[in-house]
């Protein structure tokens, strides 16, 4: 289901502070392309046991004094569409200005939950200016300090009772969901038509919210699976959007309502700064990956030599996570389209798959007492034992050590290598934790 919360406002109110201070981050993690003043934050929030999405609308605006405003318009337009909850950030020292006033008045009319936020309410006197704020007519501002963190607990609270019980109703489903993304261009519309055919058989829509299907149900080339709602199933408004930052937030909304992510690459252009950004996504939500190279049918050099050139700059790109499956396909001749999607299906299962506690204790530990953790301060690390904690999103391996402090990233990795080198996970993140035994 989506729980995306975009965070609106004008310049220099504190949008990015209060993102800081909601996500726990000092930095963004979805970033544009070198050589522009653009950046995208978005971070993952967790308050009372729920989590949530948080995206910081602000920095992209452009530089220009004479469509400084319709960016800002543009944006909160976007916005309104693919979040779930918009909270909108005012300035107490500031007062309502001209732009609030434009912004509320979208809002207003928009379908979509409103929190308004009364930010740089420092102390009481400050929080008694933000009583200007109920002319825009928005309910309640809830006052807050996104420096100093005053407020922000009831705001989370406020956040989690507007977003509801979203948890989805098909975590148990063994139908894979899978959700075609890449940045404008790529081919998603036309790869997911040839996936839907003229004729399609559509078994069931699940609706998940009231603007759109989420998830949709089809039965094709002998798969059953759930198509998540991308770009390629209904078309875009007419509004002239900032392309990059719609397909951040459809990316973002269609990852999270995935199991499996096929990322799709031009292969007239190779792979470009935004795949990164949405590939960064992809990880921060323990999806599992397919990348398909779309396009390949315009290559002229299709040799052997020229493929394993382009997989081993992909795998460079996106490293150290380079366990995934590429497919080259092209969805304007329909070649390997089968093959993406069977691809796609085989990542489901194995993400799905459990290795039992003995079989795995046979193999990972005389490689351990072969390649033990290195010494730490003088003290030997033993590692014993070993297992898969069932049910769990992702494969996720527990090993008991006697000093579980002293095992760094290096060994967990080599860990997870090892693991990776005897069962087939390709395509899927795995986690390794280090408890005491």
């Amino acid at each position: 289901m989506n729980n995306l919360v975009a965070i609106v406002g004008r310049p220099n109110v504190g949008k990015s502070t209060l993102f800081n201070r909601l996500t726990g981050t000092r930095k963004a993690i979805v970033s544009d392309e070198a050589g522009t003043t653009r950046d995208r934050q978005y971070g993952k929030c967790e308050w009372n046991g729920k989590t949530f999405s948080l995206v910081d609308t602000g920095g992209w605006v452009v530089n220009s004094d004479d469509i400084f405003e319709e960016e800002i318009r543009k944006q909160v337009t976007i916005a309104t569409k693919e979040a779930a909850c918009i909270l909108f950030l005012v300035d107490t020292s500031c007062g309502i200005t001209d732009l609030d006033e434009e912004v509320a008045a979208i809002l207003r009319r928009a379908n979509v939950p409103v929190i308004l936020c009364a930010n740089k309410a420092d102390n009481n006197q400050d929080s008694i200016y933000a009583a200007e704020f109920y002319a825009l007519g928005l309910g309640d501002p809830f006052c807050t300090s996104a420096a100093t963190g005053s407020g922000t607990g009831d705001l989370l609270d406020k956040i989690i009772e507007t977003l509801g019980d979203r948890d989805g109703e098909d975590d148990h489903d063994d139908i894979p969901r899978i959700a075609v993304v890449g940045r404008p261009n790529a081919g998603k519309s036309s790869l997911i038509n040839a996936f839907i055919g003229e004729d399609r058989h559509i078994v069931t829509d699940i609706a998940g919210t009231t603007r759109d299907s989420i998830l949709t149900r089809y039965d094709k080339f002998g798969f059953d699976f759930y198509l998540v709602d991308t770009a390629g199933i209904r078309k875009k408004s007419k509004v002239n959007e900032d392309l990059e930052f719609y397909s951040v937030m459809r990316a973002i909304r269609s990852i999270e309502n995935s199991d499996v992510c096929i990322l799709l690459i031009d292969a007239t252009r190779g792979i470009e700064s935004q795949d990164l950004n949405i590939f960064q996504i992809i990880r921060r939500n323990n999806k599992s990956l397919v990348v398909g190279v779309n396009k390949w049918d315009l290559v002229e050099d299709k040799s052997q030599e020229a493929l394993n050139h382009f997989v081993a700059a992909i795998r460079e790109r996106l490293a150290p996570f380079d366990d995934f499956p590429i497919v080259f396909t092209s969805a304007l001749t329909k070649q390997r389209i089968y093959k993406l999607l069977e691809t796609a299906k085989d990542v489901f299962v194995q993400r799905r798959f459990h290795i039992s506690t003995s079989k795995l204790n046979a193999e990972m530990l005389p490689l351990i007492e072969a390649y033990p953790p290195p010494a730490l301060k003088g003290k030997y690390i033993k590692i014993k034992y070993c297992a898969q904690v069932p049910d769990t999103a992702i494969p996720t391996f527990i090993f008991y050590a006697n000093l579980p402090q002293y095992v760094k990233e290096p060994y967990k990795r080599f860990l997870e290598n090892k693991i990776r080198e005897r069962w087939n996970f390709s395509g899927t993140p795995i986690n390794i934790f280090i408890r005491k035994k």
